[in-house]
């Protein structure tokens, strides 16, 4: 049982916890991992409580999915985690014949996405898993911002049938929500409403998001911030009834500009309502050993990024 309310905890613990949950309710749940459990935050939390539901594959993550795909054909209900990198861009083969292709039962999750890899610079640094999985059929994707939206994501997850990706962040963050929070794919979440412009925000950046509306709101600009925990399928609706108020937008994610919340906004607009963009991220470049300060800095999606496009994209 957790002790500590879910926003005092790291998303990993979360994530091990809630996992120890679901497999208390379903003992066809499963936790694969790809010798990272530690940093997937499922041992010794998932390990010592329910062995006999946890397989590690050691490092070899391709393999991670044929088993993951194997324990899913055969009815279980398997959560595979590894390194954004290793979950997204290693596996991509894997995922696409063994999950997608053949529309097996299975749950990937990416940890320490974007610049949270920090100190394992490049190599690490996958700012295209949000790209390449959401152009991926038979694929949902989902990158959620605190604690209380993990769990009711993982809950989701554990209880609707299909191939999911979702991003983990591995560290502690605040709280955006609370416990009332229900995880719903198609629906983005209005945090701030306004009427100048609309942020658009996933996952870890929402955050930077929300200070950056309030401090626009203080300067006298009515921001209007959409968090979409669902990259796919996408919150076509809510985005179009936001962007018809503001008729401008900004767009903020912890990945590269092209393919991934940046592109699924920009594809639905310019097909149901053509509207001026402005999209912050990686802007096509790959990672480096660095801080999230410094990166922020460098690309330009910081707080004071984010502040400067919204005012800039009014004209």
């Amino acid at each position: 049982m957790m002790t500590h309310s879910l926003s005092e905890q790291e998303m990993r613990f979360v994530y091990g916890n809630v996992l120890n949950e679901l497999i208390e309710q379903d003992s066809n749940i499963y936790c694969v991992e790809a010798d990272l459990s530690k940093a997937s935050g499922t041992n010794p939390t998932v390990l010592s409580k329910y062995p006999d539901n946890f397989v590690n594959v050691g490092v070899a993550e391709a393999n991670m999915i044929g088993v993951a795909a194997g324990l899913a054909s055969e009815g279980k209900i398997p959560f595979a985690a590894s390194f954004s990198c290793f979950a997204s861009r290693r596996v991509y083969d894997q995922i696409t014949l063994s999950v997608a292709y053949a529309n097996t039962n299975v749950k990937i999750v990416g940890t320490a996405p974007g610049i949270t890899q920090g100190p394992n610079g490049g190599t690490h640094m996958c700012f295209q898993d949000l790209a390449i999985m959401r152009a991926m059929p038979n694929m949902q994707v989902f990158s959620p911002c605190d604690a209380y939206e993990l769990r009711s994501m993982l809950r989701y997850m554990a209880t609707h049938f299909g191939g999911m990706y979702m991003q983990l962040i591995r560290s502690q963050v605040s709280a955006v929500f609370d416990e009332n929070y229900e995880f719903i794919p198609e629906k983005a979440q209005t945090i701030i409403e306004g009427h100048d412009v609309t942020l658009v925000a996933t996952g870890y950046t929402t955050h930077f998001a929300k200070k950056a509306a309030l401090q626009l709101i203080n300067e006298g600009i009515s921001v209007e911030l959409l968090h979409c925990p669902s990259i796919k399928p996408f919150p076509i609706e809510d985005l179009i009834h936001s962007v018809r108020k503001t008729n401008h937008v900004v767009t903020v994610e912890n990945q590269n500009i092209v393919g991934g919340l940046g592109g699924a906004v920009c594809e639905t607009l310019s097909e149901y309502y053509p509207t001026k963009i402005k999209r912050l991220g990686v802007p096509d470049q790959f990672g480096e050993v660095a801080t999230e300060e410094y990166l922020f800095k460098k690309h330009g999606f910081g707080v004071a990024d984010i502040v400067t496009a919204c005012k800039s994209i009014r004209g």
